[in-house]
């Protein structure tokens, strides 16, 4: 009892944010690690795809068959219902935009000052989505990213959440528009937008191209928010 109290306490306490130049030197740590360090940031984001694919299909009214998680940074969200219609686009289309909803999420939660209780949240939501992993990978993958984000959350000084929590931020916004990007590069048939040019009859380059236009967005709303004056700075007249 003494420990949900203390857990509950923590979560709804406040930490100091990192100024204008942490942020960006953040921002300039996440963007190296998206392009060195890709193959363990890819997994991370693949569990937050997959993790939108099923948010999207019970929402909808979907039954969720099971979410896996593979060691190549694949993944596979399997839900049942109509194999048509707006609920079946609506799932499709929740991949490749989670990541970047969110990155925006936790800068915005994370500008409030409640740091401590977005990295929590990040914790529960791992644990829901064990539920549904129905492979080993995937499940020791989760439960891994979990632990270490319940450990840092616990003993890392209060002072550090903050930053912690923007960097994760800046991670999933530079990471969600790379894979929008790689499968614009490549045809796969079973793609996300292949299977909706196929319900759709939108072209698949279309769902593609709209992809890349959110994770952007995102990006730059994000910018916005924790780079603060940033909007001032670009304002300026010339």
């Amino acid at each position: 009892m003494n420990f949900l109290a203390e857990l509950w306490r923590r979560a709804l306490a406040t930490q100091p944010l990192p100024g204008p130049q942490g942020s960006a030197l953040l921002a300039v740590a996440a963007l190296l690690a998206v392009v060195f360090a890709w193959r363990p940031v890819r997994t991370l984001v693949t569990i937050c795809h997959e993790s939108g694919h099923a948010i999207v299909a019970v929402l909808v009214g979907r039954r969720l068959s099971g979410v896996r998680v593979h060691s190549d940074t694949s993944g596979l969200t399997v839900s049942r219902g109509r194999p048509k219609g707006p609920g079946m686009v609506a799932t499709l289309f929740a991949g490749y935009t989670a990541p970047a909803v969110v990155g925006l999420g936790l800068a915005g939660l994370t500008g409030t000052g409640h740091a401590s209780g977005v990295l929590w949240l990040l914790v529960l939501l791992a644990i829901v989505l064990l539920v549904w992993i129905r492979n080993l990978y995937g499940a020791l993958v989760v439960i891994a990213a979990a632990v270490a984000v319940a450990l840092v959350t616990w003993y890392a000084p209060a002072f550090t959440l903050g930053w912690i929590a923007t960097g994760l931020a800046w991670v999933f916004l530079w990471a969600a528009p790379r894979p929008v990007l790689e499968l614009l590069r490549r045809h796969s048939p079973g793609s996300d937008s292949a299977q909706l040019a196929t319900l759709t009859h939108v072209h698949r380059y279309v769902w593609g191209l709209l992809w890349l236009l959110l994770t952007v967005a995102a990006l730059a709303g994000g910018a916005l928010l924790m780079v603060p004056g940033l909007y001032g700075l670009l304002a300026q007249p010339r």
